[in-house]
């Protein structure tokens, strides 16, 4: 099972999603999708919050109301966390979490620290959890069928750019060629036009018999 949850907080609106219990964060972290950053209490026992941004967004520029809905909810869903004041909660790329074989279950590490933000939790903000709460829906996806639609779809997407810049590309060398031949072919009309005046007798003076005796 997996709860969803949606921040209305940026336009569109975004979605949250969380596993149930480590069994489930196993299947998250394993079918999680490129665009997705990893919430989780630094130091202390949580549920793995993941949001999900819009394609083309940068995990750095998440808006700030957005990444506060994102802590407060993966503070709320600590069991000591959400008892405590003033905690760290760390988010990080998907791509970025690392998993082996020596880690427990729901255990995870990261490949690169230096992709690890951390943004501080004075306080539990009811407000904010209650209105994320209203938003909650249980689902029970099929997380591998996801992934491999959604990795079809990039495959998809990677073959249409490939085609519409061969296409671009074509067209430009298609342009820069009839560009090239009419440069060099600018004066041919010119050319053609001098040749007949030379051969023509309609311009001459009427001495031009004598100069050729």
């Amino acid at each position: 099972m997996v709860y969803y949850f949606t921040s209305n907080t940026v336009s569109p609106s975004a979605f949250i999603y969380v596993g149930k219990d480590k069994v489930e964060n196993e299947e998250l972290i394993k079918y999680g999708f490129e665009e997705d950053v990893w919430f989780h209490v630094d130091n202390l026992s949580s549920a793995h919050i993941y949001l999900r941004l819009p394609d083309g967004q940068a995990w750095e520029d998440i808006e700030q109301n957005l990444l506060i809905d994102c802590a407060q909810l993966t503070k709320a869903n600590s069991i000591e966390g959400n008892k405590k004041d003033n905690i760290t909660v760390i988010y990080t790329p998907w791509s970025n979490l690392k998993k082996d074989g020596s880690m427990a279950v729901g255990q995870v590490g990261f490949k690169d620290n230096r992709k690890v933000k951390r943004v501080h939790v004075a306080q539990r903000e009811n407000p904010i959890v209650n209105r994320l709460n209203k938003t909650k829906v249980e689902k029970f996806p099929d997380l591998a069928m996801e992934k491999e639609n959604r990795l079809k779809e990039l495959r998809k997407k990677d073959r249409d750019a490939q085609q519409t810049r061969r296409k671009e590309e074509a067209r430009v060398a298609k342009e820069r060629k009839e560009k090239a031949w009419q440069r060099d072919h600018m004066y041919d009309d010119l050319m053609a036009e001098d040749n007949v005046a030379q051969s023509s007798n309609q311009d001459r003076d009427e001495d031009f018999l004598d100069d050729f005796m």
